[in-house]
């Protein structure tokens, strides 16, 4: 089992506020559009899930990206995320049950919602075919992002929250998993976006900040890589 080095440190509100210059990503990517070279799809479905406190609105670039490149994409039709699990995993299931029709869906989320394409992988991994999580802390919940300290003033205990998260993952995930991670991160802790507890888990590093991740040119390029690159298999479970 590979081990990525603990996080350090922890994103504030003030760096989650300069993380939002990767919006000039958005000026970029309109002038790049038509000479971007990226691999092409197949027509399978992507389902793209936002980010927390964000809604479809946030990812319609990268879905608008994709169809372009051949794939058939999606947003996840819920509203803003919340960041609560219990919320959102239902509708998830219910839309991979429609969508699967096309063949197993391929999941793009960013942030957390790349935590949220993990948790319905492991529900239903018969209709996933992989991930791809952008900039998703993977390393004790809520505690190496932003909100952390907003969390820790309400009286929450972010080391039980961390606990919970890490415990969730000794899960075993069943199908390939892409992790892009940015060191300009301002929204969560690089580190964090790294899974220690998968070895089959493939990561790569990116340029630009957390929200540049669903605008960025070069990294819109790289998710239209890995959404049809071949990728290593999960171990089988025992038994």
């Amino acid at each position: 089992m590979s081990r990525a080095a603990p996080p350090a440190g922890e994103p504030t509100l003030a760096s989650a506020a300069w993380d939002l210059r990767g919006l000039t990503a958005l000026p970029r990517l309109a002038l790049r559009w038509r000479g971007l070279g990226a691999p092409r799809g197949d027509g399978q479905p992507v389902l793209v899930l936002p980010g927390f406190g964000t809604s479809d609105r946030s990812t319609a670039p990268l879905r608008a990206f994709l169809r372009r490149q051949g794939w058939a994409a999606h947003g996840w039709g819920q509203g803003v995320n919340t960041g609560k699990p219990d919320r959102h995993l239902g509708p998830l299931a219910a839309q991979l049950e429609a969508l699967a029709g096309a063949g197993p869906v391929r999941l793009v989320g960013w942030s957390f919602g790349g935590v949220l394409a993990r948790a319905i992988a492991r529900r239903a991994p018969d209709r996933v075919e992989r991930v791809l999580t952008l900039g998703s802390p993977v390393v004790g919940g809520p505690r190496h992002t932003f909100v952390a300290g907003n969390l820790r003033r309400r009286g929450e205990d972010l080391d039980t929250l961390a606990a919970r998260a890490d415990a969730h993952e000794a899960t075993p995930l069943p199908v390939p998993v892409v992790a892009l991670y940015t060191r300009g991160d301002g929204v969560v802790a690089w580190q964090a976006c790294r899974d220690p507890h998968h070895a089959h888990v493939l990561h790569e590093e990116v340029g630009g900040t957390h929200v540049g991740l669903v605008y960025e040119p070069a990294v819109l390029a790289r998710v239209a890589h890995w959404l049809q690159a071949p990728l290593p298999r999960p171990p089988l479970s025992p038994g």
